[in-house]
């Protein structure tokens, strides 16, 4: 669910700056800077958990925490955003909604069934299958395409995943790209796969930080989705920057919608499962 987020968010309208730019490749720099940047988001995180910290940035504010449990969907950006580096761009979002009638292990049961994320977040991810479950720590792969402007682009990635239990009601989530490989003229006769840290830069690097919390008849869910990728050229910023701010603000409300469905969706079958389950005993 969250790299779902986080791709959609970071590269919709930068494959058509990708696609009139050269190529590019990720730069050491780069690199560097993305990494601390991650690590001090996550480093954050530790802070929410503390006596007295928000562990929800829903709770920071009251309309916040009103919005949401009346259904609505937040998304939003730091004023900066996105955050300018050498040779390259880091996207950041954080996104929240609300699922009634749930529980949190119903959530995490749809958010770590990476088998059908294909299902739950189409037309986006194309495949997905789980590679490694050891405890907490989930491995897994998905192949997903970026439409735009009759642009196609897929990437081809595996993701590893940390699940961290605060008490009985809180857990949170950490995500990162292990392996991110675009794939050009994706469904066509020159379909091919270029090589890691090579190619239109749209995306770079992905990672997220979910937090889930079961309180109010339902539960909370949070993304804070980052994604890194290729600078914009300066003639294009004045076009492309709000741009990329609204598309990325509809992919994460789109996606977050969907986690909600399909958490529904589970629910209802495994209710008619049972159902189906005690009538059978009762024959």
């Amino acid at each position: 669910m969250a790299v779902v987020n986080a791709a959609r968010a970071t590269g919709s309208l930068l494959l058509l700056v990708a696609s009139i730019a050269n190529a590019a490749e990720l730069q050491k720099e780069t690199l560097r800077a993305w990494d601390e940047y991650v690590q001090t988001t996550i480093d954050g995180m530790q802070e929410r958990l503390r006596p007295g910290g928000h562990f929800l940035w829903t709770n920071e504010r009251p309309e916040r925490g009103m919005k949401v449990r009346n259904g609505e969907i937040l998304v939003s950006a730091g004023q900066h955003n996105p955050k300018r580096v050498t040779c390259g761009l880091i996207h950041h979002w954080i996104a929240a909604a609300f699922i009634p009638n749930t529980s949190i292990r119903d959530v995490l049961a749809v958010t770590r069934d990476y088998a059908r994320y294909k299902d739950f977040y189409s037309p986006a991810v194309i495949s997905s299958k789980p590679v490694r479950r050891e405890g907490p720590d989930d491995r897994f792969s998905m192949l997903l395409m970026n439409k735009a402007f009759l642009l196609k682009a897929a990437l081809d990635g595996e993701y590893e995943s940390t699940y961290f239990p605060v008490d009985t009601r809180r857990c949170y989530s950490i995500t990162r790209s292990v392996r991110v490989q675009e794939i050009q003229g994706y469904g066509g006769p020159d379909e091919h796969k270029l090589v890691q840290d090579q190619g239109s830069g749209f995306i770079w690097r992905l990672a997220s930080i979910s937090r889930f919390e079961e309180r109010d008849g339902g539960v909370y869910i949070e993304l804070e989705a980052m994604g890194l990728s290729r600078d914009i050229p300066v003639s294009l910023r004045w076009l492309v920057d709000p741009i990329v701010r609204r598309v990325s603000r509809d992919s994460l409300t789109i996606s977050l919608r969907q986690t909600g469905n399909a958490v529904r969706s589970s629910t209802e079958l495994a209710m008619s499962a049972e159902r189906h389950r005690a009538e059978q005993r009762g024959q």
